[in-house]
């Protein structure tokens, strides 16, 4: 009987490319094996795992609050939560203008917050509490010192206030923080009248509809006065100067002033 011989061993190149098929399938299968016993040796390890939580942009409330609210734990797995869910949890806060949260290197979870800016403060009797530029009270427990923007005062009104907030972000930067107190002062003639409580010892009569456009001529007008001479600057509807001493009738040491007419920008 005649032996059977394979093509393959007859023919040196199918050979090879058996062979070469065939080292390709067990490559392939060694490569599923590492990668799988790599992944599970990952999820068992601290590698997985949240380290470090980082936070930037906190000025209003402590970092440990937004890390609190934000649900994160460390030694929870990197992968056990939703960025976008975080950030919308922590966007529900009435002082958080935009949150972006993001996983860094292997262990380390990365929380920016973009806080609305403190415009000032309204006081609510004993308290201060922080206004910000969309118009959101964030109430204080405590004494609170003011030291970036004015004081509002007489402000309980949302509208008022809204439209008070509206005007000072016209303001250049060098006139908002000249101001110590803004003082809701309304009257039967106008209700959008303010007195403004200047931290040169000044004072300025305005209405909140053209505070914004009009005090920013402030620093051109106060130039052109004696600097001993304390006043009131009318802002209501033309451009005016009345020193204290005219205003109160209270006594000076120095009766001095450099216009008494009515002062222009």
């Amino acid at each position: 009987m005649e032996k059977i011989i394979d093509i393959e061993d007859r023919i040196p190149t199918l050979k090879e490319r058996r062979r070469r098929r065939t080292n390709k399938k067990f490559s392939i299968l060694l490569f599923l094996f590492v990668t799988t016993l790599l992944i599970v040796l990952y999820f068992q390890s601290s590698y997985s795992q949240i380290q470090t939580i980082s936070l930037d942009g906190a000025k209003l409330v402590p970092e440990q609050l937004y890390i609190e609210e934000s649900t994160l734990v460390t030694g929870e797995s990197m992968w056990s939560f939703n960025e976008s869910k975080i950030e919308n949890l922590l966007a529900q806060n009435a002082w958080v203008e935009s949150v972006r949260v993001k996983r860094e290197w292997l262990t380390t979870v990365h929380i920016q917050v973009n806080e609305f800016k403190q415009i000032g403060y309204l006081e609510d009797g004993d308290f201060l509490h922080i206004v910000l530029e969309n118009g959101q009270i964030i109430k204080t427990d405590g004494q609170v010192i003011p030291k970036d923007g004015p004081i509002f005062t007489g402000f309980e009104d949302e509208k008022i206030r809204q439209r008070m907030i509206k005007e000072l972000k016209l303001l250049d930067s060098e006139v908002l923080t000249g101001i110590s107190q803004i003082k809701y002062t309304p009257t039967e003639n106008d209700a959008y009248s303010i007195l403004v409580y200047m931290n040169d010892g000044n004072e300025v009569q305005a209405i909140i509809p053209s505070f914004g456009e009009k005090m920013n001529y402030y620093p051109s007008i106060v130039s052109q006065l004696n600097p001993e001479v304390k006043g009131i600057v009318d802002l209501e509807v033309g451009t005016f100067f009345q020193p204290y001493v005219d205003v109160y009738n209270v006594p000076v040491e120095e009766e001095v002033v450099e216009n008494e007419e009515d002062q222009t920008p």
